[in-house]
């Protein structure tokens, strides 16, 4: 099976060594490395520079990022047996007009991602939604009590209680849903009220305990368009770090062309032949398409290409 990643965000090549992050002295050393490298966050936004090849991350030195922000850091991983960390500066004042002017410019993760190369992209991505879930679980769960880091960032631990929190993973499918009828085959592009004008993308929503990545593919086509699925191909996956999903990419096939849009998730919806989707994804249909960085824009290029439930 080949794992070429397909969807931004996807393809980090560090090796999480997610078997040695887990013990304070291994960390230690890899952070006192001379290799050591850190990537530079303000708020989310990663610190960006311009390159003869196009724009990059900025990587500093481990003990200089550690000088402009100590304690707020996390392991991403090893690159080639070097640490790679990321190191997040918090505050409403840029630190591009101060400690770190001259070095790049901070980037929304949204416009980073179409700058920068896939695997920089990646570790951004992934960087991001660490310190997002640091941010939202600085107290236990299930005492209340203030939790500390530790494994690198990749865990908090509640000293009070002794329980373990782990950063988690939203899943949420996607999915292009397709009819074939008299009209030929035809894909399915709801609107939401909002996205900017003219944009349309495909279905989605989060999956619900107890529920199957089909199951939830069928009741969200169900719940935003009145369609029933009648059979559901898996195509391809993408982190999602906003601040932490993981969008399972699908199409499906439905019963009838009579969407109904629920007016609550979507204002409109639209089906689009096989010449109109490429036609919208090269940007000379009315409809506008999602971002080149969203999965949906991929099952609607994988579609538009051929790609058949069926299979």
């Amino acid at each position: 099976m080949r794992l070429t990643p397909t969807n931004t965000f996807a393809g980090n090549p560090l090796d999480r060594a997610g078997d040695r992050r887990d013990d304070p002295d291994w960390l230690a050393a890899q952070a006192a490395d001379p290799r050591a490298q850190a990537m530079l966050l303000w708020e989310g936004r990663p610190l960006i520079e311009d390159h003869p090849d196009g724009p990059r991350l900025v990587w500093l030195p481990m003990d200089h990022a550690r000088d402009l922000v100590p304690d707020r850091e996390a392991f991403l991983g090893l690159w080639k047996a070097a640490p790679v960390f990321a190191v997040e500066i918090e505050g409403s004042v840029d630190p591009a007009d101060g400690p770190v002017r001259g070095l790049g410019v901070f980037h929304e993760m949204r416009a980073a991602a179409a700058l920068l190369p896939g695997a920089e992209a990646a570790m951004a991505g992934a960087a991001k939604s660490l310190f997002d879930w640091r941010r939202r679980h600085g107290f236990c769960a299930a005492c209340g009590r203030a939790s500390r880091d530790a494994c690198g960032g990749w865990k908090r631990v509640c000293e009070a209680c002794g329980t373990e929190h782990f950063p988690r993973v939203d899943p949420v499918v996607i999915m292009l849903a397709v009819h074939d009828g008299p009209q030929g085959p035809r894909c399915l592009l709801g609107r939401q009220s909002a996205w900017p004008a003219g944009r349309m993308s495909a279905l989605a929503g989060f999956l619900e305990p107890g529920e199957t990545i089909e199951e939830a593919c069928a009741r969200e086509i169900a719940e935003e368009s009145g369609l029933t699925v009648t059979a559901v191909r898996y195509h391809s996956s993408q982190p999602w770090p906003f601040p932490s999903q993981l969008m399972i990419g699908l199409v499906c096939t439905v019963d009838s062309d009579q969407a109904r849009p629920d007016q609550t998730e979507l204002e409109a919806v639209a089906w689009l032949s096989r010449d109109e989707a490429r036609a919208c994804l090269a940007g000379t249909h009315p409809i506008k398409p999602p971002p080149p960085i969203a999965i949906a824009r991929t099952l609607i290029q994988a579609w538009a290409d051929g790609f058949d439930v069926a299979r």
